[in-house]
């Protein structure tokens, strides 16, 4: 016999208020609330275990942990795939209904609820990527500022500090002190940032050496310190995905299509999911494909046919498969590793 379905709440969740909806199996009542913040997990105390569907925006994660501690599952889902199911004018009303219907659709995608520690690592990595991007910004500034004055240097972090430091002292001859100093105050914050962006990284990687999975995955080629980590603590459960594949179009590196009257145009890779794990992954990726010494044949045909960057994509996905194969089957990295697919057989 199958089993009775669980009842479905959508919730739409706020800083202070949360909208409650759902309709009672047995009645048929439908039960459209408004919650306050303190008396939001009070209304699931006693309920018997249902499916809370909810949008994995500011808090959720947090919402989501309390309320599968109470015995409910919990079912987070991209503000975008609810927003298909908002037929008319946008309040918390029709937001809680949409969510309360798609929770109820098979083809919605969950996103994987995530521990403490989880985000915690997830947090350091957006620390960082703020960190860095404040440093290139302020970099920037000072080039522009030197360029004006007919001082130029090359690109990257250490150009920029030994040119910079030979074009203050040959600026510092022809223009007011308190410009030169105020340059040199900027150098500082620069020094301080990077000092930062540093501390962040031995703290990942110390993580990094706690944890089994990441260090599992930093064994592939392409995948260092903060791929690793932020593959795991991103990832949530590996086996939320049925296969490499999935994935891989989690994070958006497969092609997006579009298609009329049975005809199927591949475009570029969708670029859907974690925009920064993407990045890390075809940053890896590069650097795999240009310091390689001894390439696969799949890599050395693949560049044979296609475009450095088509390349780089491509390798990104590989990498990215691996990281699921790895962890959800819970092995160790093995360059020689041949794939077979259940019910087929090799010969030597």
């Amino acid at each position: 016999m199958n089993a009775t379905p669980k009842p479905v709440v959508g919730v739409d969740t706020a800083k202070n208020v949360f909208q409650l909806y759902t309709v009672d199996k047995q009645s048929g009542e439908l039960i459209c609330q408004q919650l306050k913040r303190p008396k939001f997990l009070a209304w699931f105390v006693n309920r018997e275990p249902c499916v809370v569907g909810m949008e994995a925006c500011g808090g959720s994660q947090h919402w989501a942990r309390k309320l599968k501690e109470l015995g409910h599952e919990v079912k987070l889902m991209r503000p975008k795939m609810v927003k298909a199911f908002v037929p008319g004018n946008k309040n918390d009303v029709a937001d809680a209904r949409a969510i309360w219907m798609a929770a109820q659709q098979p083809g919605v995608k969950a996103v994987a609820v995530k521990t403490e520690e989880q985000q915690a690592v997830i947090a350091l990595h957006r620390i960082r990527q703020q960190l860095v991007k404040s440093r290139i910004a302020q970099c920037n500034e000072l080039r522009g500022l030197v360029g004006e004055h007919g001082e130029t240097f090359a690109v990257g972090q250490a150009a920029f500090d030994a040119g910079l430091k030979a074009a203050l002292a040959r600026l510092a001859e022809r223009l007011p002190s308190f410009f030169i100093d105020t340059l040199r105050e900027q150098w500082e914050e620069i020094a301080k940032l990077t000092e930062r962006i540093a501390r962040i990284e031995a703290r990942l990687r110390a993580w990094m050496r706690q944890d089994r999975a990441a260090q599992a995955i930093a064994q592939i080629p392409g995948v260092g310190v903060l791929t690793a980590t932020a593959a795991v603590a991103t990832m949530g459960d590996a086996k939320a995905f049925r296969s490499g594949r999935e994935f891989a179009a989690w994070i958006g590196l497969v092609p997006a299509q579009t298609g009329t009257g049975g005809k199927v145009r591949l475009l570029g890779i969708s670029k859907r999911g974690d925009s920064y794990l993407r990045m890390l992954l075809i940053h890896g990726a590069r650097s795999v494909l240009y310091h390689a010494k001894e390439p696969s044949k799949w890599l050395q045909g693949i560049c044979q046919r296609r475009p450095s960057n088509v390349v780089t994509v491509a390798l990104a996905n590989k990498i990215a498969r691996t990281i699921w194969a790895v962890l959800a089957h819970e092995r160790t990295y093995d360059k020689d590793h041949i794939s077979i697919r259940p019910g087929m057989t090799t010969t030597i």
